[in-house]
């Protein structure tokens, strides 16, 4: 199992309205950038707005971002897009048989470093902003085109 795209779909959302906050971001701009489906980024953009991260208005092309780019985690942004549901990042096995030693005791030997192992995750993501991704993209582009 492996954590939705729409993760780093919403990261590159965010990011790219930031970035061309001068212009008009609209769901097939963004889409173009991301090289998806406008009405798949019109979804992961409503989204974000319903967890506070973009304003969005109806029927306008756009968005910006609705707190300042310091402020949102990318755990923020994996809560958002339902990246992953509490706790279930990693899936147990159903029915171990119970009449195996392995088996009768295997899931409640492993939940709980499945369950830290989530929570590590997590708070390495609660301690990367949208600020230091854009300014890594920002870096990266600007090493790009001095060596063209």
């Amino acid at each position: 199992m492996s954590i939705s795209s729409r993760f780093s779909i919403g990261i590159h959302i965010l990011t790219l309205i930031e970035t061309t906050k001068d212009e008009v971001a609209s769901s097939e701009y963004i889409a173009g950038s991301v090289n998806a489906n406008p009405a798949m980024i019109r979804k992961i953009m409503g989204m974000l707005k319903k967890s506070g991260l973009i304003d969005v208005r109806p029927g306008v092309a756009g968005a910006r971002l609705a707190k300042d780019l310091t402020e949102i985690t990318l755990l923020d942004i994996y809560k958002a897009v339902n990246a992953v549901k509490d706790d279930t990042l990693f899936n147990m096995h159903d029915n171990p048989n119970p009449n195996c030693e392995v088996g009768r005791n295997i899931q409640a030997t492993i939940e709980p470093i499945f369950y830290m192992a989530q929570h590590a995750l997590e708070q390495v993501f609660a301690n990367v902003t949208i600020d230091t991704i854009i300014d890594d993209v920002q870096a990266r582009e600007a090493a790009r085109t001095s060596t063209e």
